[in-house]
């Protein structure tokens, strides 16, 4: 019998990603056959394309974010940097990785949950800075426009909420259970331009 809820739910999540490149690849081939066989380029064509192409950066986010990160496993900073480069291509947030250096996998999960939680936070666009400093990863998003989620960024210190966790919002939820136990405990400053998550 297997136990492990949360790797389990991650282990559904590394699936679903993984069944889903197979169909996005196969469409991006479409477009390409139907290009070399002569199809005219138009606004349909550039339309799939940039679809498939936002689709495939976001698996590729959420496979990290939300699939399973075994012990031991990393990643490599070039892969790190070309994942939050797509995953933020044509967005009005910008996002800058500033260690040089290869990271666990499970360490990288944590990171983009929380980055996803700024970019909740973000609907305005703006910056999302990532530093290691200390022995600790320091997120900061920064606008002079940023959404108020009280509620959320309580959550992720261990508070209750006062409604229910929503699918747009699973993240903080999922970030919560999986750093509740970590020491130093995660902390979360919030200004009124500013966000700034350590873990």
């Amino acid at each position: 019998m297997f136990h492990d809820r949360q790797e389990l739910t991650a282990l559904i999540s590394s699936r679903i990603c993984h069944d889903l490149v197979s169909p996005l690849g196969a469409i991006s081939n479409g477009l390409e056959l139907l290009t070399m066989t002569g199809q005219p380029d138009g606004p349909e064509m550039d339309l799939i394309g940039q679809s498939v192409d936002s689709a495939n950066s976001k698996i590729r986010f959420f496979r990290i974010a939300y699939g399973n990160a075994p012990n031991g496993s990393t990643l490599a900073q070039g892969e790190i940097l070309s994942v939050i480069r797509d995953y933020f291509k044509d967005n009005r947030i910008t996002a800058a990785w500033h260690p040089a250096r290869e990271v666990q996998r499970r360490d990288v999960k944590l990171i983009f949950l929380a980055i996803q939680c700024l970019e909740n936070a973000l609907p305005y666009g703006g910056q999302i800075d990532i530093n290691f400093d200390n022995g600790e990863w320091v997120l900061g998003a920064s606008n002079p426009k940023l959404r108020a989620l009280p509620d959320l960024w309580g959550l992720l210190e261990g508070q209750e909420m006062a409604e229910p966790l929503t699918s747009e919002h699973v993240q903080f939820g999922l970030l919560a259970m999986l750093t509740q136990w970590r020491k130093p405990a995660l902390s979360v400053t919030v200004g009124d331009a500013a966000i700034v998550i350590r873990l």
